[in-house]
């Protein structure tokens, strides 16, 4: 009976596991809010050696530090803003092709954040966190059947136990998506 009541808490701290942890650009937690977030109106981006908000095109911010405020505004809910930062950015890349996807799916544009994540895909087949973001797009829509297969290539890709595979499978099993 010990034995089972020990099994029963280590498999509920697993399954609820990817409720503690966040993803984007692979990290395990939501990014922390900076001035971007807290200072900042209209897309700005805080420029640490300015001192103050400026248009992101107007610095010479690193592609990373423009992707982490794009992941920054995404999170606060900023699809918006986050875009006028991608639209700058290197449509090439597959980070910034997920977060389009991202943004566009959070926005309610589930057939254009798609075209999105497929690019990225192509773009880099092991690209595991467009996998699942697609795929919680698909659990939102009710066709698991697609999102079991994007979990199904996440694993197969070597990512089980990530933050991508974790809360596409917790996506499928309860139907809640996650907005980071």
């Amino acid at each position: 009976m010990r034995l089972l009541f020990v099994t029963a808490i280590a498999f509920q701290a697993f399954a609820f596991a990817p409720l503690v942890h966040a993803a984007g650009g692979g990290e395990n937690n939501p990014p922390k809010p900076t001035n971007t977030t807290k200072k900042c109106l209209f897309g700005r981006v805080y420029d640490e050696t300015a001192g103050k908000c400026v248009k992101p095109n107007k610095t010479n911010f690193t592609d990373d530090q423009l992707y982490e405020a794009v992941r920054e505004l995404a999170y606060d809910g900023q699809y918006e803003h986050a875009q006028d930062i991608l639209r700058i950015m290197d449509q090439n890349d597959d980070r910034v092709l997920t977060y389009w996807g991202f943004t566009y799916r959070k926005m309610g544009e589930l057939a254009l954040a798609n075209a999105f994540y497929e690019d990225a895909i192509a773009t880099n087949p092991d690209n595991i966190l467009a996998r699942s973001y697609m795929g919680q797009g698909f659990v939102s829509e009710g066709k698991t059947d697609l999102a079991i297969a994007q979990w199904r290539e996440i694993k197969a890709r070597g990512g089980e136990g990530t933050w991508a595979e974790a809360s596409l499978r917790e996506a499928i099993q309860t139907g809640l998506t996650y907005s980071y």
